[in-house]
């Protein structure tokens, strides 16, 4: 089993580079993804993120825009040369998403979504699976095994954190898992600081530790004016606060370089 996942011919991830996927919670307006994609391919930035459906916990919360959001990504994706990861929630909107995205995201509620986990899994794409909030590593683990068990073996997990009693963060980031996952699977871990702290603050000190543990890279929420942020502005770094990471982020590994010399 390979430990890194081929995007395209030159993008992997699990390989030497760390990867940072970035971009907005929720795909608001094209205005909105042409400021975030110019800005972000300008910075290097070769994944970008974007929620065309959105699960939320309270029905009357903004929903995504549905097909409309992939249509906007695929424009992006055309525009700037970049690669776009979004979440499909429904197993019947996995073939019509085939054509706009270049990695199927599972998020945590959908985590034992078995009938979704096999649809994806028919296809030749990479899959990102995140942790389910509850789950265990095994569960995860296991989750990802009905990916593989159609075929697709082009998994990269994602840790996002665990619900705990603790509530001064949205949830807790389990940083740990990430060498356990890598040795159990072989398969690429990213961390999602966003979802694992909830707290805009705490994102910067957490990537760091993604680096440090060993982590094949992060998934963060950007936005251009995350106070007006349709879908979880109060986790999103602006655009000052995401070039701050990237150079905390190669500090970073460039001191990790230097220790393995």
């Amino acid at each position: 089993m390979e430990a890194k996942v081929k995007i395209d011919a030159e993008l992997s991830v699990g390989g030497d580079e760390f990867i940072v996927i970035a971009g907005p919670c929720a795909v608001e307006d094209e205005k909105q993804m042409e400021q975030i994609g110019k800005y972000l391919s300008k910075l290097g930035v070769k994944i970008i993120r974007g929620g065309a459906f959105k699960p939320r916990t309270d029905p009357s919360s903004f929903q995504g825009l549905g097909k409309k959001g992939l249509e906007i990504l695929k424009s992006m994706k055309e525009k700037f040369g970049v690669k776009v990861v979004s979440e499909i929630i429904d197993p019947r909107d996995v073939e019509m998403a085939y054509e706009y995205i270049d990695i199927y995201q599972i998020g945590s509620r959908n985590m034992q979504n078995f009938s979704l986990l096999k649809e994806v899994g028919k296809t030749n794409k990479p899959v990102l699976l995140k942790r389910g909030m509850s789950a265990t590593i095994n569960e995860w683990i296991k989750a990802s095994e009905y990916i593989r068990s159609e075929g697709n073996e082009k998994i990269i997990l994602c840790e996002r954190g665990i619900r705990t009693f603790e509530d001064y963060t949205r949830n807790t980031l389990d940083l740990i898992s990430v060498p356990i996952i890598k040795s159990k699977t072989g398969y690429p871990v990213i961390v999602d600081p966003s979802h694992g702290t909830g707290r805009r603050e705490l994102i910067v000190p957490a990537s760091r530790a993604a680096v440090a543990i060993g982590a094949d890279g992060i998934m963060v929420e950007v936005h251009p004016c995350p106070d007006i942020a349709l879908s979880d502005g109060f986790q999103s770094l602006d655009f000052e606060e995401f070039e701050k990471l990237l150079v905390e982020i190669r500090q970073v590994s460039k001191l990790l370089r230097k220790a393995d010399q």
